[in-house]
């Protein structure tokens, strides 16, 4: 990371004293070559950005107020290592853009494009957080177990942490002329830490979610983003229920460190409610209505082999409900990793996924296996292998 010191002073005033400021400079670049079995029927091998992290670079600042309190400021551009282009629906800084205050004792709240409270609380106990990324994800990424989405307008706060514990919460206002509900997401979550041992849990609540989560523009997904496997439009495990009135996961994670051998759990509930909701997204032919629950757990080890070589391996079951007539889908998803420092921030990985799929996926049609932000199989199964480089500035 790159950072400068800025001092200002305010002018006019004797005896103003100077207000310490800093801006840093950061960055990754992760890029691979990765080999899918089926890609909608056939082999495929290609480059891709951002697998294990996505690729950005952003601006992180903090100018201290005095009396324990500092303004406090991130933007973050993500893009495409491969092609340019820029990411998250072509939006300048759509990873993150954010303004607040900062204060020791009191805790942070920050305004803008953010994470909400399951990211916050309960990802870091998912490998796709760690040394898996999104392949890892839930399928379709419907608990935000992968943050694949931000919420925009939104206004945060995070605790200082207190013998352990940290609180905070979201709420990001739905912007709608008459509507106060509509589009508005919140979130809360809590997290504690003790010695080996730390957990947390978060709630979600998002209200047309096809518009104001997946849709990121203020578009619905079908419309403003086309990433396989990234949204309502290019997963089966989800396009069927883009005419969901709302969206609500609970989540919860926990960690056992035992020295270099890390146990780590997770479960989430999703339930995509009110289904038929025409102003939210598209309705399958022939209607639905009701709602469609996921239930996903998560088991994961995660072994520091070396200083310098991490080993992870986990397994994955998420099972979802039957909707207006529908049996239901069962995704089981099994995966192995591996990482080599060759410096502080350079790293080689390699990443081996299986999805085997049953039942009847959101669609209505016999389930296919859709690991996150790949090409979906024309089959119940999938494998996918990446090696990757991964720099950080």
């Amino acid at each position: 990371m790159k950072k400068w010191i800025v001092l200002g002073a305010g002018l006019g005033v004797a005896g103003t004293a100077f207000a310490q400021s800093s801006v840093t400079l950061y960055g990754l670049l992760d890029v691979g070559v990765n080999y899918t079995s089926n890609a909608g029927g056939k082999q495929l091998v290609n480059m891709t950005s951002g697998m294990l992290n996505g690729s950005r670079f952003g601006l992180l600042g903090r100018e201290d107020l005095g009396g324990g309190l500092a303004a406090v400021f991130r933007l973050e551009n993500g893009f495409d290592i491969t092609n340019g282009k820029l990411g998250q629906g072509g939006l300048m800084f759509g990873r993150q853009a954010y303004v607040g205050l900062a204060d020791k004792h009191y805790g942070t709240v920050t305004l803008g494009r953010q994470y909400d409270s399951i990211v916050e609380f309960v990802n870091p106990f998912a490998v796709a957080n760690t040394w898996g990324g999104p392949p890892l994800a839930h399928p379709g990424d419907v608990d935000q177990m992968a943050h694949t989405n931000r919420t925009n307008s939104s206004i945060k706060y995070t605790s200082p942490e207190f013998y352990g514990f940290r609180v905070g919460g979201l709420y990001g206002i739905g912007g709608v002329p008459g509507d106060i509900s509509r589009n508005q997401i919140y979130s809360l979550g809590a997290s504690y830490e003790h010695g080996p041992f730390t957990a947390g849990v978060g709630y979600l609540n998002v209200r047309q979610p096809n518009v104001s989560f997946w849709g990121d523009t203020g578009a619905p997904a079908a419309v403003s983003r086309g990433v396989p496997g990234a949204n309502f439009a290019g997963s089966p495990v989800t396009t069927g229920f883009a005419s969901a009135n709302s969206l609500q996961a609970i989540a919860v994670g926990a960690a056992y460190q035992i020295e270099s051998v890390k146990l780590g759990a997770n479960y989430s509930n999703t339930q995509f409610r009110g289904l038929g909701d025409h102003s939210a997204g598209p309705v399958p032919a022939g209607g639905i209505s009701g709602t469609a629950t996921f239930n996903t757990g998560e088991i994961n080890v995660t072994w520091q082999a070396t200083p310098a070589f991490t080993l992870g391996a986990v397994y994955e079951y998420t099972k979802t409900s039957g909707v207006s007539g529908h049996t239901g889908a069962s995704y089981n998803q099994a995966a192995l990793g591996a990482q080599y420092a060759l410096s502080r921030t350079t790293l080689v990985y390699l990443l081996g996924v299986y999805q085997k799929a049953s039942g009847t996926d959101s669609t209505g049609h016999d389930a296919v296996a859709s690991i996150y932000n790949i090409t979906p199989s024309a089959t119940n199964h999938q494998a996918y292998v990446r090696l990757g480089l991964e720099k950080r500035f």
